[in-house]
């Protein structure tokens, strides 16, 4: 028998069971706000907002009215490598056999077949794929308009409206200047101008090393975005052998330019260190060599350059041609006459530049012939001499004379032309070092 007390222990039990399950919702809520900053609490208000949304009017489609209107789209694509003209116009979507003919067949349109790797093509075409324009910058720069009119196509070239950009580089030689350059996909007449312009200082033939260095400042042609054509290297730093050799281009009559240092002593020497750019030496100048045509011992009065048939061969220096044709064991050779009293010669050479011939003058870097072995020669190469009053020196070991420095108005131009430039190639340096730590 259940007694009162008994009754009463049990109720009150149940109580705080009822109490504690009761809570535990609670508990939860205060947990959940417990997570929430105070402040997020306090500023946080909700505000209640009708708003009555139009729905968009159904389109009515409509057939095509004739005159009216019509929708286009243009596209752009770039050339790849084993692109025929179906294929491009495939990715341009363009399905008109007409189109296709005419790009395939017509001469107007040899440009587009013809098209160099990357170039840019942006067509035109209709809802069904029916070409309306194709426009590309050719080869040579042109600005190429392909139309559709009244019966076919038609091709018509505009003038591009080109700009000006700057564009900087590093690298560093692993093997050869070419190498370097091509790695950073650099245009090949900019790397010619590099050597160029320090040709007089360092023999690209003999003085790289691993590890030399370049930064340069150049400009580039553009026109729609698309790069044309690349201009000339502005500012330049080579590290040879651990030497730095800086230049900087400088318009000294407003027309004229030239490379300096960025203290203004002229980089222009009066002989170029070589005549050819990228060949190797293959006989330098000795006393006595043996022959490999005669089989006897002789002097060997000057420096042989080992290079591919048809290179161009550079004129080292100003003056004027004295003998352009054969003369014995030289074969083909144009001879110079420099400043009264230096003699430069150019042997064995393949073919002589179009209207060369005697009395002619010459600036240095003009193209007077072209690499052969016409003479006794057992492989194409350039046979070069250096004389001065008519007495054989080493091209190699010449003291070659600079040019005068700029005067004291020039000096003060050319510093307010050239500090930004010098200044980018302390930030290209500076990168380099960093590369290194």
């Amino acid at each position: 028998m259940l007694t009162r007390n008994t009754l009463t222990q049990e109720r009150r039990l149940k109580l705080r069971w009822l109490v504690a399950l009761s809570s535990l919702p609670l508990l939860g809520v205060v947990t959940a706000f417990g997570i929430v900053p105070h402040s997020d609490i306090d500023s946080a208000s909700l505000t209640m907002v009708a708003e009555e949304i139009a729905l968009p009017n159904p389109v009515q489609v409509s057939p095509v009215v004739p005159g009216a209107t019509v929708a286009t789209f243009w596209r752009n694509e770039s050339v790849r490598r084993g692109d025929t003209v179906m294929e491009i116009l495939r990715r341009l979507h363009v399905e008109d056999v007409a189109a296709s003919e005419y790009l395939r067949r017509n001469q107007a349109a040899e440009s587009f077949r013809k098209l160099a790797i990357n170039k840019n093509v942006q067509a035109e075409t209709s809802a069904d794929g029916g070409l309306l324009a194709l426009r590309y910058l050719d080869n040579s720069g042109n600005y190429v308009i392909i139309e559709k009119e009244a019966g076919g196509f038609k091709t018509r070239l505009q003038s591009p409206q080109v700009e000006m950009r700057q564009h900087m580089s590093t690298g560093e030689i692993s093997t050869s200047l070419f190498a370097a350059t091509d790695a950073l996909g650099l245009p090949e007449s900019i790397a010619n101008q590099l050597a160029e312009v320090f040709g007089s200082d360092i023999d690209f033939h003999r003085d790289l090393r691993k590890g030399d260095k370049f930064s340069l400042v150049y400009d580039m042609e553009y026109s729609n975005g698309e790069p044309v054509r690349p201009g000339r290297i502005l500012a330049a730093e080579f590290i040879n052998q651990g030497q730095s050799y800086r230049a900087v281009y400088f318009k000294t009559d407003g027309t004229r330019g030239a490379y300096y240092t960025p203290d203004g002593k002229s980089l222009h020497k009066a002989f170029l260190r070589s005549p050819i750019e990228f060949s190797r030496i293959s006989s330098g100048f000795s006393r006595m060599r043996f022959h490999p045509v005669l089989n006897r011992w002789r002097a060997h009065k000057g420096v042989d350059y080992a290079a591919a048939h048809g290179t161009k061969v550079k004129v080292t220096a100003d003056g004027t041609v004295s003998f352009v044709g054969k003369r014995g064991g030289y074969g083909n050779v144009v001879v110079v006459e420099h400043q009264g009293h230096h003699t430069t010669v150019y042997g064995h050479l393949s073919r002589f530049a179009n209207g060369l011939s005697r009395g002619r003058r010459v600036t240095q870097g003009d193209i007077i012939g072209f690499v052969g072995m016409t003479g006794l020669a057992t492989g194409p190469h350039l046979h070069y001499e250096f004389l001065v009053n008519d007495q054989h020196r080493d091209p190699l070991r010449a003291v070659l004379s600079d040019t005068p420095p700029l005067n004291n108005a020039q000096k003060l131009a050319f510093q307010n032309a050239t500090s930004g430039l010098t200044a980018r190639l302390g930030m290209l340096r500076d990168t380099n070092m960093a590369k290194l730590d």
